[in-house]
């Protein structure tokens, strides 16, 4: 193994949408090959065809591409191991199982599902006995198993597990790790419909595509035996297992269990469309499970693979805290270049915006403003139509504005704001900080009913200024006259 190229693989079963735990193997995977000069390959698993979801291959392609996560060889761009869909392999498999049979490693099973759910069944009433298959069909006399298949009796090929002994592996993450054979049941290899099992298929693509180091939840540390006594016994190399710690969520009352829905949005999918950016997700879920030598959190891809390492991969759970990735958020959105802020946020713009107005003045007023894209639009609806809003909105404490000098300060707005020709930015306030200074205020106290009037809110991206030139001079001033009405009833 020392001197091979590195190889790892991604290699999902196309059931839904990509699970934040997926996207973490999937970057652990691609960090671990880049990080060691090899190469990062993707495989889709679609052996568990109960559970197909049509659309899910596509979901695949398109959030590593949107990560950036890069692979080296898969099913749409090739590769010298082809083809890279468990589907197209079938007989591969089948080949593996039957050889394993003829050497006495495995065995035909013609257990019917009536009396394997009547076994599981007895046996659930004693927890303290082996839970798994009973073996009946392990030695059937070779007679019999002719006559059975024959007769066409549907099977399942099992592997022959040792009875006594144990078996040790070596984990990069958690170390050495021991189970007794005995709790290990006969797992099946192909099953009745022809198709392999996870398990089974796995371990003999990974060997055909001299795969190097398997990543993988911890969850699974337990079934990792399995798959050792099946390189044994196929007599295959085994690779390096790094098992990557639990995504945890926080519950309501303060405890932490597995991440699931009712924490909130779990997939890629489910988080870009609430605003969050690819390239915040894959920086914030890189730092789950893994820490940097130094106190440095904001990684670009390129960054995390110079500085990414499998000794400094967690055993303790990670809690995947929303106010963090917040944060990642909004630190990408202010840090991108306006023009590419802008193109973001049009979308969410026209959503809500259906006059002709400047998107990249009102982008610039917002875009150190936003922590999600999805509070765009009721960030910048009030562009489109004023708000119904209660003129005690006027009164302010800290600009000292109240109801009785509101209407005042609107009214000379408005007549000054009325005699500028070229309604610009600079125009516009130099008018009103004029205006503040001959009337003996300070500019805020000025600002506050002007931006009131102009908005309907409280809160705004940019100021009274900012919002004026966008709306231009015939809006601003109806809607600030329609605020002098209002305080006038």
């Amino acid at each position: 193994m020392v001197d091979k190229k590195v190889r790892t693989r991604y290699a999902p079963s196309p059931t839904g949408f990509m699970h934040i735990g997926n996207l973490r193997t999937a970057l652990y995977e691609y960090l671990i090959a880049k990080s060691m000069g090899g190469d990062f390959i993707l495989r889709i698993e679609d052996t568990d065809r109960e559970r197909l979801v049509d659309g899910a291959v596509d979901v695949i392609y398109n959030t590593l591409k949107a990560v950036g996560l890069n692979y080296d060889e898969g099913p749409d761009i090739g590769g010298a191991y082809g083809p890279y869909i468990q589907s197209e392999r079938m007989d591969l498999y089948k080949k593996a199982a039957e050889n394993l049979v003829r050497e006495g490693k495995a065995y035909y099973c013609f257990c019917d599902k009536e009396r394997l759910e009547a076994l599981r069944d007895e046996r659930s009433k004693n927890e303290d006995s082996f839970q798994g298959y009973d073996r009946h069909c392990r030695n059937l006399p070779k007679e019999e198993v002719q006559r059975l298949l024959d007769a066409g009796v549907p099977y399942v090929i099992r592997q022959k597990v040792p009875l006594d002994g144990e078996t040790t592996f070596q984990d990069a993450v958690y170390g050495s790790i021991t189970i007794s054979n005995s709790e290990i049941e006969d797992q099946i290899l192909l099953k009745a419909d022809g198709y392999p099992t996870y398990n089974f298929a796995n371990v003999i693509d990974d060997s055909a595509m001299n795969i190097t180091h398997v990543v993988r939840g911890s969850e699974y540390l337990s079934s990792t035996p399995k798959y050792n006594l099946l390189y044994d016994a196929l007599g295959f190399e085994k690779p390096v297992y790094i098992h990557l710690p639990l995504i945890k969520g926080r519950n309501e009352d303060g405890t932490t269990s597995k991440l699931s829905k009712r924490h909130g949005a779990t997939s890629f999918d489910d988080l870009t469309q609430l605003g969050y950016l690819p390239e915040a997700i894959i920086n914030y879920v890189a730092l789950l499970g893994w820490c940097p030598k130094d106190n440095k959190e904001k990684f670009t891809l390129e960054e995390l693979v110079k500085a990414f390492s499998i000794d400094r991969i967690s055993k303790s759970p990670s809690i995947f805290d929303y106010d963090k990735l917040n944060w990642f958020n909004e630190e990408y959105i202010k840090a991108m270049p306006l023009s590419e802020f802008t193109q973001l946020a049009k979308p969410y713009f026209k959503s809500v915006i259906s006059k002709d107005l400047d998107f990249g003045k009102i982008a610039s007023t917002l875009q150190q403003r936003v922590t999600v894209l999805t509070q765009i639009p009721n960030m910048v609806s009030f562009f489109e139509s004023l708000p119904d809003y209660e003129k005690e909105l006027f009164i302010n404490k800290k600009s000292k504005t109240n109801l009785e000098n509101s209407p005042m300060l609107l009214e000379k707005a408005i007549n000054e704001l009325e005699k500028i020709n070229d309604f610009t930015h600079d125009n516009i306030y130099k008018c009103l900080v004029d205006l503040a200074s001959s009337l003996g205020v300070k500019n805020g106290t000025l600002m506050w009913p002007v931006r009131i009037a102009a908005s309907g809110k409280t809160v705004t991206p940019g100021g009274a200024i900012e919002i004026l030139e966008i709306l231009g001079k015939e809006e601003s001033i109806k809607r600030l006259k329609q605020g002098l009405e209002k305080l006038k009833t």
